[in-house]
């Protein structure tokens, strides 16, 4: 099959579902999933908070849309520490799953899987820092650390950073990624924080990237999706 120039990626923290209205309705998140246009999605905040951690965004919720999830060994979670992998369409096929323990104050996780996809072979980190800078210092340092064992591979990383600077705070602690110039997507009726970044590893681009505003994305939850669209480096 012929590689596709680009695929996109977007990141977005769901507040389990609970929307600036403080009504939880699953569906209206598919709403802004399915006008966002990607194919391949990194949640957080996708199960609730107290143990077992039910899923926020149930499965068959996401499977009846033609989602689908990278199972990541939490019953009855959607994902692991809140973080979780989707996508849909074709050329998509999951061949890989692990966790990444993070340091910090807080109890905080990544997750990992591993596609091959219409523009290659693609590792996808999804993650959701801490609140306090050095815990988010100390985790990018553990991931870079973590990522630096596997096998070279083409990678991104997605999620909230928590970050509300706009220098590069946390870049320098990963050499090996390159953050997309950050976007305000925090809160969403107005937002100013930076809060979702997207960074890419060797053998990848964007060809653009964004925030995704569209109604109803500015209730559904307290942060707007990011987006890049990913292409092979030349």
């Amino acid at each position: 099959m012929p590689r596709q120039s680009t695929l996109r990626l977007a990141s977005y923290n769901i507040q389990k579902c609970v929307g600036l209205d403080l009504r939880r309705q699953p569906r209206r998140i598919l709403t802004v999933l399915d006008r966002l246009g990607a194919q391949i999605v990194v949640l957080q905040e996708a199960d609730k908070r107290l143990p077992p951690r039910p899923a926020a965004l149930p499965h068959f919720v996401l499977n009846e849309a033609g989602w689908k999830i990278a199972d990541l060994g939490g019953a009855g979670s959607l994902g692991w520490h809140g973080n979780a992998v989707i996508w849909k369409g074709g050329g998509i096929r999951l061949t890989g799953t692990a966790h990444h323990d993070l340091p910090g104050f807080e109890p905080r996780g990544a997750v990992r899987a591993e596609f091959d996809t219409p523009i290659g072979r693609l590792r996808v980190v999804g993650l959701h820092l801490g609140l306090f800078g050095p815990s988010r210092q100390q985790q990018v340092s553990h991931l870079t650390r973590d990522m630096a064992r596997l096998p070279d591979l083409p990678t991104v990383w997605a999620g909230d950073f928590n970050e509300w600077s706009r220098q590069p705070v946390l870049d320098h602690l990963a050499p090996q990624m390159r953050f997309l110039p950050p976007m305000p997507s925090f809160p969403a009726p107005q937002p100013v924080g930076p809060l979702d970044r997207i960074a890419l590893g060797a053998g990848l681009a964007a060809s653009a990237h964004g925030v995704h505003s569209e109604r109803p994305a500015h209730i559904a939850s307290d942060h707007l999706p990011v987006w890049a669209d990913l292409r092979a480096a030349d």
